[in-house]
């Protein structure tokens, strides 16, 4: 492989087939002891509590309205 103007590199064919990755797909670069890893950026599927999302949303939710309320009447005093 040579890097390219703009630091351009092609992948070989053979090389994206063996990971799995097409066009498009989202790649993660690191530098691990000094050499250039590059891997596929797989979204991590995780099982989450809906009624917890819901609480903690609801929750957030107040504390902004709370805070939007001290500063409209700090604003208007």
């Amino acid at each position: 492989m040579r890097l390219r103007r703009k630091g351009v590199v092609v992948i070989p064919k053979a090389l994206r087939e063996e990971v799995g990755v097409e066009e498009g797909d989202e790649l993660i670069a690191e530098v691990v002891n000094g050499s250039i890893v590059l891997r596929p950026l797989r979204p991590r599927v995780v099982d989450v509590d809906a009624e917890a999302v819901h609480r903690i949303v609801r929750e957030e939710k107040r504390e902004w309205d709370e805070r939007l309320d001290a500063l409209t009447e700090e604003a208007g005093a």
